[in-house]
């Protein structure tokens, strides 16, 4: 308890007060015990033999954690109901007995005692909710992890102005900010700690994400930074049919309060409602996919939370839609243009507070991951990945590049849900042939790229909701020729480029050459092999000791963290943990001794 508190003190400090730490505590003590916990059965069993051991009720031990991490969740609400909903969109590569234990959280938490709540919003406004609005439901539509939505009406003089009458008003949580500043205090220290471990830290910068993780944070709580970014995405699809974006009534809008066009319709991950209007989940799915990756590759402005619960399918009249000259939505929003209606749907995103930008050098490294993905170019796709910066530098290019080119050709055309029917003798040739090369994949997550990774991942799960055999291929290929068709455009520029950057590389090639030489013959370079071998042999028992000592406090923290459940398991742990405590203990004595 000590220790906690000293963290609580030197981390987040007094200015939560009580309430404030004791959140903090609840979260390091949920993110300690499942941190030692997979740590054991992932990495420290499988360095020991035991990999069959640590594999055995892995689907429990991951459920039982989503059911823990759901109740802490909805019960603290704040970030925490982000980060589960992240989780929960995971269908790609979560097992779906985890994902439904958290799905929850992408609908309702439990809403604020709207006292609070009106007293909050008066205050932003200025006014009575009675004057602000023509009509005000009390019972909050939806309640969310940073804030409710209630119903309402504009007046008549107001709704002349803003084109619309009915409307949601989002209403901040009264303490949604320490809250915030909390749950940011606990994820930095999670983060500080995972990336003590070299097979974290080698991949992603931890630290560097949890702070792009509080900027977005911290902007999603900026209402009007909101209602900025939904102007921007509305007039990004200005004429397009495929999407709906809601107004906004500025003067209704503050920091804290923020109010909009009403256009609550089907969610799209609704099947049944779906099928009813006579909507193939299916068609959604690929529509879905295409929108989002216009955000991702064309405009580079995207929206970065699009969970289920921010993204509706809205029906389209397909013969009384009415619409103005530019094919866009009327003031009522009855519209969607002939496109639309002939679809007889429209997708209509919510929700502008998590938006992402790519720069244009990004957006362009991105452009070509997706073609070499859509024409199987296994060398294409390593050399887009190592100008994104995926690609650690220790990288073998040319084994990558020949494990990407048989992993395209055979299992390029498979949809992640038909991996399963894939003969098995096939896959474990794959896996002998090119097992290390996959399992030691050579990546790191670069910086700027969370949303990103989050929104890639939101399609993937989103899109095998709708459609089980969905194929991520199949959306990609006319995409990527699009992609391709645009690029050939650019070829003679292109060609130009790498002629100039091959004659600098040869006139600088001598000067560099002769710099090189220069240094050898002054002693500068040298190769001292003997020394080199001591110093590796060195290495190598030093490393064996590190590992004896690593095991050592693995069992032992697995015994006291089991011996609660299991005392004769865990005493059982405890006892063989002084196994490697003699070898790190002895092994460095006796080699001292040969040493002198």
């Amino acid at each position: 308890m000590t220790n906690t508190t000293a963290i609580v003190a030197r981390d987040p400090s007094e200015r939560f007060g009580r309430d404030g730490r004791a959140r903090y505590r609840r979260i390091l003590r949920f993110a300690t015990r499942y941190m030692v916990e997979n740590w054991w059965f992932e990495i420290a069993l499988p360095q020991l033999g035991l990999a069959g051991l640590g594999a055995r009720g892995r689907t429990r031990r991951w459920q039982r954690m989503a059911r823990n991490f759901y109740g802490l969740a909805t019960e603290l609400g704040g970030l925490m109901i982000k980060v589960g909903q992240f989780l929960s969109s995971r269908l790609d590569v979560l097992p779906p007995e985890v994902t439904r234990e958290l799905v929850g959280l992408q609908d309702e938490v439990r809403p604020e005692d709207f006292r609070q709540v009106r007293a909050l919003a008066e205050a932003e406004l200025g006014t009575s909710l009675e004057g602000a609005y023509a009509s005000f439901d009390e019972t909050p539509m939806a309640a969310a992890s940073l804030g409710q939505a209630h119903r309402a009406r504009l007046s008549p003089e107001m709704a002349q102005d803003a084109g619309f009458t009915d409307v949601v008003v989002k209403i901040q949580r009264p303490n949604i900010g320490m809250l915030v500043d909390v749950d940011l205090a606990a994820l930095r220290w999670v983060a500080r700690r995972l990336s003590r471990f070299a097979l974290v830290n080698r991949r992603v910068d931890l630290p560097g994400l949890a702070e792009e993780f509080a900027v977005t944070s911290l902007e999603e709580i900026d209402y009007l930074h909101e209602a900025q970014s939904a102007e921007r995405f509305a007039a990004q699809f200005e004429g397009d049919d495929r999407v709906r974006v809601p107004g906004i009534a500025w003067e209704r809008s503050t920091r804290r309060v923020l109010t909009l066009q009403d256009v609550s319709a089907i969610k799209i991950n609704d099947l049944d409602a779906l099928r009813s209007a006579g909507i193939d989940p299916s068609a959604v799915a690929i529509e879905f996919a295409n929108v989002m990756f216009d955000q991702l590759f064309v405009d580079g402005f995207f929206h970065g939370d699009a969970h289920p619960g921010n993204i509706f399918v809205t029906p389209v009249p397909r013969s009384a839609a009415q619409t103005d000259s530019a094919g866009t939505a009327t003031a009522d929003g009855a519209g969607a243009g002939t496109a639309g209606e002939a679809r007889g749907w429209v997708l209509t995103f919510v929700d502008f507070g998590m938006m992402g930008e790519i720069p244009d050098t990004l957006r362009t490294g991105l452009q070509q991951f997706l073609i070499a993905v859509a024409s199987r170019d296994g060398r294409r796709l390593v050399k887009s990945m190592n100008d994104l910066g995926v690609l650690l530098p220790s990288a073998d290019i040319r084994e990558l590049e020949r494990t990407m080119s048989a992993l395209f050709s055979r299992f390029g055309g498979v949809a992640f849900t038909d991996l399963q029917d894939v003969d098995p003798r096939e896959l474990k040739d794959f896996a002998d042939q090119f097992g290390e090369t996959i399992r030691l994949l050579p990546f790191q997550l670069p910086k700027n790229f969370l949303l990103v990774i989050r929104a890639v991942s939101l399609i993937s799960g989103l899109c095998s909701t709708l459609d089980p055999k969905f194929n991520i291929w199949n959306a990609v290929e006319p995409y990527a020729d699009k992609l391709l068709r645009d690029e050939r455009g650019g070829v003679i520029g292109s060609f130009a480029r790498e002629a100039v950057e091959t004659v600098g590389i040869v006139a600088r090639l001598p000067r560099r050459l002769d710099g090189l030489v220069t240094r050898i013959e002054d002693g500068e370079i040298e190769v001292e092999t003997p020394r080199l071998e001591r110093q590796v042999r060195q290495l190598e028992r030093t490393v064996s000791r590190m590992v004896s000592a690593i095991v050592f406090v693995g069992l032992l923290l697995a015994g006291v963290l089991l011996r609660s459940t299991d005392e004769v398991f865990g005493i059982v742990l405890m006892a063989v943990s002084a196994l490697p405590l003699l070898h790190a203990l002895l092994a460095g004595l006796f080699r001292g001794r040969r040493g002198r």
